[in-house]
């Protein structure tokens, strides 16, 4: 493949990516679901090293901005919760979504998946910021912490 053609598929690749940032800007993440995942996926889920990101919901839980917050080596990457609460406020975000992938290919999470996703729910609450669902991607798979059962929600 040449130089050029390498150009045009990058380009329509990017435009899939904001054409999905739109329409969840206009229509709430939990009404598409798919949309949310085919955006997750997208930004992160072909790259070699740890991304985390987070999904910024209004008070009618549309995207206000995916955000990438912190990117680390192959195996992990160093997240802090106080960044992410910071980060939410400062944005005047009702709601969170947050995803990492996992360039190993599988999606499901480590137990310190699972502690920081506790941790972060805490925090947030102290500040009246719900945090949604913590998805986990790699290049093929989609992994959801709610449609798991491990996280539980309110949604009102």
């Amino acid at each position: 493949m040449g130089i050029s053609k390498w150009a045009q598929i990058q380009a329509a690749y990017e435009l899939v990516k904001r054409s999905l940032e739109h329409e969840l800007m206009h229509d709430s993440v939990l009404g598409s679901p798919a949309q949310m995942r085919e955006l997750i996926q997208a930004k992160i889920g072909h790259l070699p090293h740890e991304v985390f990101l987070c999904l910024h919901l209004d008070s009618k839980n549309r995207l206000i901005e995916c955000q990438e917050l912190f990117r680390g080596s192959v195996a992990q990457t160093a997240i802090y919760p106080r960044e992410i609460v910071k980060e939410a406020l400062l944005r005047n975000s009702s709601a969170l979504i947050v995803a990492h992938n996992h360039p190993s290919g599988d999606p499901y999470p480590s137990k310190k998946d699972i502690e920081l996703t506790r941790t972060l729910q805490q925090a947030l609450q102290w500040v009246a910021i719900s945090l949604l669902d913590h998805c986990i991607v790699s290049y093929s798979s989609f992994f959801s912490f709610v449609e798991a059962g491990i996280m539980d929600i309110d949604l009102n």
